[in-house]
């Protein structure tokens, strides 16, 4: 059966075996684990997590045309869910997951955000293995006083631990893309900034990184009633501009913010 990636549907199929071996190797899979994958495409990378033997495997998938694929291709050896992963419960899942993704790159940052701001107080997931635009991972590492820093950086590191795996060459996808791609592993802190609304962290970052060529002195106005009050109260610089505070100055900022709104 030929299949043909849909530009429409971000799919970019990773066919590099040495690279999906190396990505399942980086995974301490068990028997005793669970696996999401989101977007398994033509199932290269499923084959390797197979081999691994974990309790189950499920997969979602958007495309109705690779849906068919994978059941002929795999038999009853997962289990196939043909709906677009944005609008699925993860609390429909029962287990703990190991969740892996080479994530459409149109979608990538919705699908992070979705996991990111689930309402459980324990997200229902142990790792995200996931494939981002380079340029995407660039601003989720990134360290404030540098260029990239900004929202998805501060938002990725509320809940969870961030490192970079390693960078894949295009040549290692089908089609291939005009941009590297790079692989991350989140894990869920075990302690982390708690708020009424995760909203409110939004709200916050857009506000200063809307304006992030001016001095941080203009957001506090626009958020608090007493911006001046508020600033030295958090022992923030209000000349600095919104990539030199830390995530931990912005989750501070978010939480003050909350204490004033109810």
């Amino acid at each position: 059966m030929q299949i043909k990636a849909k530009k429409s549907l971000g799919q970019n199929f990773l066919i590099d075996k040495n690279i999906i071996n190396k990505i399942v190797e980086k995974v301490n899979i068990k028997f005793e684990d669970t696996i999401l994958e989101i977007g398994p495409g033509t199932g290269n990378l499923t084959e390797f997590i197979l081999k691994k033997k974990p309790k189950k495997i499920y997969v979602i998938e958007k495309d109705t045309n690779l849906t068919s694929y994978l059941y002929k291709k795999f038999q009853k050896k997962l289990i196939i869910i043909n709906k677009d992963f944005l609008n699925i419960k993860i609390s429909d899942f029962k287990e703990k997951l190991i969740i892996f993704g080479n994530l459409p790159y149109n979608i990538s940052t919705q699908i992070l955000i979705k996991l990111i701001k689930l309402e459980d107080k324990e997200l229902p997931y142990k790792e995200l293995i996931f494939m981002f635009q380079k340029e995407v991972a660039q601003r989720i590492l990134a360290q404030k006083d540098t260029k990239n820093f900004g929202r998805l950086s501060i938002i990725a590191g509320w809940r969870l631990n961030v490192e970079k795996m390693f960078d894949i060459n295009p040549s290692c996808f089908y089609p291939k893309p005009k941009v590297t791609s790079t692989l991350i592993k989140f894990m869920p802190k075990k302690n982390y900034f708690k708020f009424n609304n995760y909203e409110n962290l939004e709200k916050i970052t857009n506000v200063f990184f809307n304006q992030r060529r001016k001095k941080i002195k203009s957001a506090f106005k626009k958020l608090f009633r007493n911006p001046e009050y508020i600033s030295k109260k958090l022992k923030i610089d209000n000349n600095l501009r919104p990539e030199n505070l830390s995530p931990e100055e912005y989750y501070e900022i978010t939480r003050e913010y909350e204490s004033l709104n109810g």
